[in-house]
């Protein structure tokens, strides 16, 4: 297989279309809605489960792998569909709204940003007067703005979740966005899905749910699902801004192979074969070691008996800020990468997540 040299505008669009749907976890009923009708035509099945995955299935070509009647292994790909976002935790006399998290957000990037609720309120988050201003307030220092002169003017309630305020921007061709985490990972899914050509493999694309607050979505979809093989797109980490912190990824350099992050290793054998495949196509990727946070293949590896788990991450600038920046470049070999595993043979990797004894590159 080689690289779709085609200029990906369809990139753009979902991601226009993405990026403006609100959505902080447990709320992503907006996401899923517009999902289902982007997947509608290129799939063969769709259900949503009770955690409100939404689970789409593209079976293998007839007769089952290399047309022998066996079942054809079953790899499920996963992109979470929430965002970070804060929950409203009091509503003082004056009409200032107290918060808390929603997933992990870094309270020094918050002063002046402008967060969304459900029911299109904008509001503004301040800070206290406090002692040392040069040091970054703590959350309950921390309030929201929504222009009330007092509690009885708030429409918001206890319990009411806002996301961080929906733009999406280009810099130098380089989309801007407040939830790339991890809507660039749908757009990667969406993309692979009206591309799949079915082969040896049945693929179950899982847009998850509530990622952000614990990988639960990608838990009890992959229970449901049982796959032989799994893989996440998300985000991940840049180590190419001044004085970043020493990581060895940079935008524009290609779609990250995952060997390991703060909750999980990555299948030895798996990683080896998305490097051998991407060699093979010419796609452009770099390793991905990243010492905190995981994603949905934690979830997915450790399903019922275990599974040989993997990520393509897409490098990103300023992750879990309202203000994150990724390059085309990489979600487009991400895309060329995950269907170049998808649509050859991955026979070698079945039971053998561990060690890949045995496992060839063939495909």
């Amino acid at each position: 297989m080689t690289p779709d040299s085609k200029p990906h505008a369809d990139f753009r669009d979902l991601l226009e279309a993405l990026c403006h749907v609100w959505g902080p976890s447990g709320h992503e009923d907006r996401v899923r809605a517009l999902l289902l009708e982007l997947i509608a035509p290129h799939v063969d099945e769709t259900r949503v489960d009770a955690l409100g995955n939404l689970i789409a299935v593209r079976h293998a070509a007839a007769g089952g792998a290399k047309g022998t009647g066996v079942e054809a292994p079953r790899i499920m790909v996963a992109a979470h569909m929430d965002e970070i976002g804060v929950v409203v935790t009091h509503v003082d006399q004056d009409g200032f709204l107290r918060f808390g998290p929603v997933g992990g957000i870094l309270t020094g990037n918050l002063i002046g940003t402008r967060v969304t609720f459900e029911d299109g309120t904008v509001g503004v988050i301040g800070a206290e007067k406090r002692a040392d201003q040069a040091k970054a307030p703590t959350l309950d220092e921390l309030f929201i703005d929504v222009g009330a002169d007092d509690a009885a003017a708030v429409t918001q309630r206890v319990g009411d979740m806002a996301a961080f305020h929906h733009r999406l921007d280009w810099s130098g061709g380089r989309p801007i966005a407040p939830n790339h985490d991890d809507r660039i990972g749908c757009v990667m899914l969406v993309a692979a899905l009206r591309r799949f050509k079915p082969g040896p493999n049945t693929l179950v694309a899982v847009f998850s749910t509530q990622e952000e607050v614990g990988t639960r979505g990608a838990e009890t979809a992959a229970y449901g699902v049982a796959p032989q093989l799994a893989i996440a797109l998300d985000i991940t980490g840049a180590g190419d801004t001044p004085k970043a912190p020493p990581l060895a990824l940079k935008l524009g350099a290609g779609a990250a192979v995952k060997v390991k992050d703060g909750g999980m290793i990555a299948s030895p054998a798996l990683r080896r074969l998305m490097e051998e495949r991407a060699q093979a196509a010419g796609i452009p990727y770099q390793l991905e070691v990243l010492t905190g946070g995981t994603t949905d293949a934690r979830a997915m590896q450790t399903s019922r008996a275990g599974v040989p788990a993997g990520a393509i991450s897409v490098p990103t600038r300023y992750g879990h800020s309202p203000s994150q920046v990724i390059d085309l470049a990489d979600v487009q070999a991400g895309v060329d990468l995950l269907l170049a595993l998808l649509e050859g043979d991955v026979s070698g990797l079945l039971g053998s997540g561990l060690t890949g004894s045995g496992m060839t590159g063939a495909g």
